[in-house]
């Protein structure tokens, strides 16, 4: 019985006390040897097709002055959120972007090393974004102290909005899910049609969320050049 709403982000499961929680996240490396295979099924296909969608956006953002196969480490991102986001919408699999943890750790390192190749190779170029142009002289001082604010909390907006996102729909689905013992025989029909509405609206999140996550970080990484 749970004794907090927030228990069902709880990794408590655990065997001989090693935790498997966090296995759901390696998991998707179960599917990877069908990429090796002669014939190339339609899932294949399709993966690459995305792919492909992926790396001539992530391109136009990056800008030509990037390093040819940036893009593969932003699509990578992508794929492994996507991937997560998902297997936490399964019955029983612990959902690991719902927790800092996890989403703090790969926005962290990727915002600072990002900072700290802009500030040694691109010094000149980093000073100039911390004041816009056609900012008046009177306000420089301010715009500085607002800009380096905000480029401080980058990852941890980053890591924050894809964890808040992901525990707010699960949220709700075990809020409805409980009151499913204390309502009555006629309204059982209208929670389920509801619980599936949400459920297919958690997927467009799920999606949405490992979009908006690989997109910031483009953005970001492309202001260093």
């Amino acid at each position: 019985m749970m004794t907090n709403l927030f228990s069902t982000f709880d990794p408590s499961t655990n065997i001989f006390n090693i935790s498997l929680n966090w296995t759901s996240t390696f998991i998707g490396l179960l599917i990877i040897p069908s990429m090796f295979w002669l014939t190339s099924s339609r899932i294949n296909t399709m993966w690459n097709k995305m792919n492909l969608i992926l790396h001539n956006e992530f391109k136009t953002l990056l800008g030509p002055k990037s390093f040819n196969g940036t893009t593969l480490i932003f699509i990578s991102i992508f794929i492994m959120m996507l991937f997560n986001n998902f297997m936490g919408l399964f019955p029983y699999i612990f959902t690991s972007t719902s927790h800092l943890a996890f989403t703090f750790t790969m926005a962290l390192p990727m915002w600072f090393s990002f900072m700290l190749f802009g500030w040694l190779n691109h010094t000149n170029h980093m000073f100039a974004h911390l004041v816009p142009q056609g900012t008046p002289p009177t306000l420089m001082s301010f715009m500085v102290l607002i800009e380096t604010i905000s480029n401080i909390i980058r990852p941890g907006t980053l890591a924050i909005q894809l964890a808040a996102n992901m525990i707010a729909g699960h949220l709700l689905l075990t809020l409805l899910g409980n009151t499913g013992s204390s309502m009555s025989t006629n309204l059982i029909p209208i929670l389920i049609i509801g619980q599936m509405m949400l459920l297919i609206l958690e997927s467009a999140v799920a999606m949405i969320q490992a979009y908006v996550f690989s997109i910031l970080s483009t953005l970001y990484s492309s202001e260093v050049y």
